[in-house]
């Protein structure tokens, strides 16, 4: 399953929010339905490292206080809190943005791309 949360271009960087506010409730629709056999997430870039997080809160996960940082390869485990219908951990992995910008200047390869979703594949349970 493939959900996609995006970020404007930096022409119109201030209606940030915006998007991330009208776009929310698909994404809780999504990880609910998801919920029951969710067993990993990649985030490609900050921004949707930051628009997790809240959701995930509000779908019921023990979200670490304070929110973890983003970084690639960043990994955290949660534990499903009392409210969460899946009665396993959540990988989360954070991983750089494969934009043209990453990719040209070497900041993210195809090789770090392949790290990143192979420690979320061979995660248990996948």
């Amino acid at each position: 399953m493939l959900s996609v949360t995006t970020q404007p271009s930096p022409t119109t960087a201030p209606g940030k929010r915006a998007e991330r506010d009208t776009c929310a409730p698909w994404l809780a629709a999504e990880l609910a339905i998801l919920l029951p056999g969710l067993r990993a997430i990649v985030c490609l870039g900050h921004f949707a490292w930051q628009v997790l997080w809240p959701q995930l809160a509000a779908s019921g996960w023990a979200v670490p206080r304070p929110r973890p940082a983003f970084g690639h390869g960043r990994e955290v485990l949660l534990e499903p809190g009392a409210d969460v219908r899946a009665g396993h951990p959540l990988l989360v992995l954070g991983c750089y943005h494969p934009s043209q910008q990453n990719t040209f200047t070497g900041r993210v390869t195809s090789a770090m791309l392949d790290e990143v979703f192979g420690r979320a594949a061979r995660y248990p349970g996948l």
